[in-house]
């Protein structure tokens, strides 16, 4: 079923052959938009470009293993446009990797690889694609941060302090693009995976979730839609954000009786 609130817009979403990004693709395509969907597995791409157009959405994929050079980013920025016609009206920050390792423990060439996907990868995408928005008269960008960028826990040190810096980010590019046009939001989304068929249950991550009001996991269709609104005209009123997507993770304890 196809709704409107992304009619007639334009998007480029990164990390999108898998769980949240796919789902973000996935529902801007329902709402209407003309999407181009980047990502590192080319059948996993096919696969998603064929799901969106059997149910009548628009959607183009690009194969792209982002290293966080500026070259890297414009070339998919520039092909993005061309795809789409011209134009990228709504940006999703989303491909990142989390490598499980302690601060004791990791090399410098991992901690390079995950600021380099995590951190310089948007920071370039945004670099080459808000100035051709503001220059079209506005647009859309929404970074994906993470809920343990505030609640600390082992072995996440290197991932979080990118996506502490994620948060950052949105703020001073809501103070510096916001002014010209470009809204710029974030989402934290909590513990979010799909059950996959032979997986084990329960998941390594639903223990994560205890104490919460949501009591267990979300799925990636629950950050999908936030992401459907940040990016509409529905949120034109909302700079600078980070919205929690985490079934009360960060700001709420449940107290068992």
């Amino acid at each position: 079923m196809t709704y409107s609130r992304l009619r007639n817009k334009t998007a480029l979403i990164t990390g999108a052959t898998s769980n949240i990004g796919r789902a973000i693709a996935i529902e801007f395509a329902a709402e209407g938009a003309h999407v181009v969907a980047s990502g590192r597995s080319e059948q996993r791409g096919a696969e998603l470009i064929d799901k969106i157009k059997a149910s009548g959405g628009r959607a183009e994929f690009v194969l792209m293993d982002l290293d966080g050079s500026a070259q890297a980013c414009g070339a998919l920025a520039a092909k993005a446009a061309r795809l789409l016609g011209g134009g990228i009206d709504i940006l999703v920050n989303n491909a990142g990797i989390y490598p499980g390792t302690q601060t004791a423990t990791t090399d410098e060439a991992t901690f390079d690889q995950v600021y380099a996907v995590n951190v310089k990868t948007p920071y370039y995408l945004t670099a080459a694609i808000a100035p051709a928005m503001i220059e079209a008269g506005g647009g859309v960008i929404i970074n994906l941060g993470s809920w343990i960028a505030r609640l600390g826990i082992p072995v996440s040190a290197l991932y979080s302090s990118t996506k502490g810096a994620m948060e950052t980010l949105t703020r001073a590019w809501a103070a510096e693009f916001g002014p010209r046009g470009v809204r710029v939001n974030a989402i934290s989304p909590g513990v979010v995976h799909e059950r996959l068929p032979g997986e084990a249950d329960p998941h390594p991550g639903d223990a994560m979730m205890t104490g919460t009001p949501a009591g267990s996991p979300g799925t990636p269709d629950s950050i999908a839609h936030a992401a459907v609104y940040l990016a509409s005209d529905e949120a034109a009123f909302v700079h600078g954000t980070v919205i929690d997507v985490d079934g009360g993770r960060t700001g709420v304890a449940v107290i068992a009786r």
